[in-house]
């Protein structure tokens, strides 16, 4: 089995497209938590809450950093996708620590992206611009069989 954890943009369905695409092969998928409200929440919800801001965001950013932490280094494979409205900073972060870990890394960015993203992109095995591309790669590594080209 192949565990691919999917980080990055939340705003769109590229997880939902990518995880229905690879519906038949032998992968688990795991990801952040994407409910914006509860990630951002869920410091202050379970450990009290913070009259600052600041705080109230780091203790969230630290349990999240807990889920994210134990994804990425249970993966196999790690997807980084930088979405097209948001800066994702997090994402940016995900991608280092995966390739510092030795993690096999796919980034799914859009070409607007190419130029800033450049040393994200030199350390990732892939760069893809649609999930589709994800769903292909995945089903390459684990059968060896190409897209249909019909």
């Amino acid at each position: 089995m192949l565990r691919v954890y999917l980080s990055g943009e939340i705003h769109t369905d590229w997880r939902e497209q990518i995880i229905d695409g690879a519906k038949g092969l032998d992968v688990a998928f795991d990801a952040p938590v994407t409910d914006h409200a509860a990630s951002d929440d869920c410091g202050v919800a379970i450990l009290g809450a913070e009259a600052d801001k600041y705080w109230h965001d780091h203790k969230g950013a630290m349990i999240n950093a807990i889920r994210t932490r134990k994804g990425i280094a249970e993966a196999d494979v790690v997807v980084v996708r930088f979405g097209e409205k948001y800066r994702q900073w997090n994402a940016a972060f995900d991608a280092g620590q995966a390739a510092a870990l030795g993690k096999s890394l796919i980034i799914l960015q859009q070409p607007e992206h190419d130029h800033a993203l450049k040393e994200v992109d030199a350390a990732a095995l892939a760069v893809a611009r649609e999930p589709r591309e994800v769903v292909e790669i995945l089903r390459y590594v684990l059968t060896g069989a190409l897209p249909d080209q019909g």
